[in-house]
């Protein structure tokens, strides 16, 4: 199941935009970015979150051209990881803090990413999930061991401690995502596996 449904896509576009305003609200972005796992942690998943609601308002005609070149989503899959792997790049956050134009391409960046997680997720299917998954969620893990063990600022604009800091958020969350996708899959296999003996049975 997912929760897109609950709500008509104009009510998640209209609640994407909403969400727009308010990460782009100067006083929140400040607040956001001042830390650095508050930019990483909190500030990047709450604009993919916006850019999953805005995809609600694609037309079929859209949806329908984006499918053909998004087989099982592994187009849309492989433009998350480039768009996250490029914005673990300390020196990245580095720019987008000091150049404006910079900080408009990695929103846009991030919302593109969360537009295409929504239009490629459950096409993509538990293989390439799973693949997607066994790329990303290491590479997040040794990024965040990098943060925790390097005795060097990897990142001007924060302080050692941020920085340790957010390497322990990466590595968690790494690690929560990981079981969290494979109790989701454990629990189809045991439905599934219920639902053929119960066929059985009747």
């Amino acid at each position: 199941m997912t929760p897109w449904p609950r709500c008509a896509p104009r009510t998640q576009a209209a609640l994407g935009l909403a969400l727009c305003a308010v990460l782009a609200w100067p006083a929140l972005r400040h607040a956001l970015e001042a830390s650095m796992w508050r930019h990483m942690v909190l500030q990047f998943p709450l604009l993919m979150l916006a850019g999953a609601l805005l995809a609600a308002a694609l037309p079929q005609r859209a949806r329908a051209a984006v499918a053909r070149c998004n087989a099982h989503g592994i187009a849309g899959l492989v433009f998350v990881a480039m768009v996250l792997a490029v914005l673990m790049v300390p020196r990245v956050l580095d720019l987008a803090l000091r150049d404006p134009a910079i900080e408009a391409a990695k929103c846009a960046a991030l919302l593109g990413a969360g537009a295409a997680l929504r239009l490629s997720w459950r096409v993509a299917g538990w293989v390439v999930q799973g693949f997607f998954l066994g790329n990303m969620l290491p590479m997040t893990a040794v990024v965040g061991e990098l943060y925790i063990d390097t005795p060097l600022r990897l990142c001007n604009a924060y302080l050692l401690d941020d920085q340790a800091r957010l390497g322990q958020w990466l590595v968690g969350l790494a690690a929560l995502l990981a079981l969290g996708w494979l109790a989701r899959v454990g629990w189809w296999m045991v439905r599934r596996e219920g639902d053929a003996l119960a066929v059985e049975n009747a």
